[in-house]
């Protein structure tokens, strides 16, 4: 693996794992939900990392937080499943992490900018 791969693998990662809390809760904000259902909507949000065990962890935190409330529902078919509703609580902390969220964009996007003129403006020179 050359160092830029390493580098784009790394910031994905650290990307996905900061965003897994703000995707459930908006997830939850739109709809209650049980976890396996919620493992395959953060995929396709694009936290491409998200794995069971990671997921759950940050459902039981959030559930000690008291961003969600949680409790075994029966299942019609197959075994009892967990099932998420977000809190008031929730609500707020998704608020929250909108606006850093935002200010993020904001951030990668003078980056972004900067990078394309510098890189345009070298070309240019070539």
């Amino acid at each position: 693996m050359n160092q830029r791969t390493a580098v784009r693998n790394d910031a994905a990662s650290a990307l996905s794992r900061a965003h897994l809390r703000p995707s459930l809760l908006l997830l939850l904000a739109e709809a209650p939900s049980h976890g396996y259902e919620l493992l395959e909507q953060v995929r396709a949000l694009g936290v491409r990392l998200a794995d069971p065990t990671g997921l759950y962890r940050a459902l039981r935190s959030m559930d000690e937080d008291g961003l969600v409330v949680s409790w075994w529902e029966r299942s019609q078919s197959g075994p009892d499943r967990r099932r998420y509703v977000i809190t008031d609580a929730g609500r707020e902390a998704l608020e929250a992490f909108v606006a850093e969220l935002r200010d993020a964009r904001g951030m990668l996007d003078a980056v972004l900018d900067r990078y394309d003129q510098h890189s345009h403006s070298v070309r240019r020179r070539s």
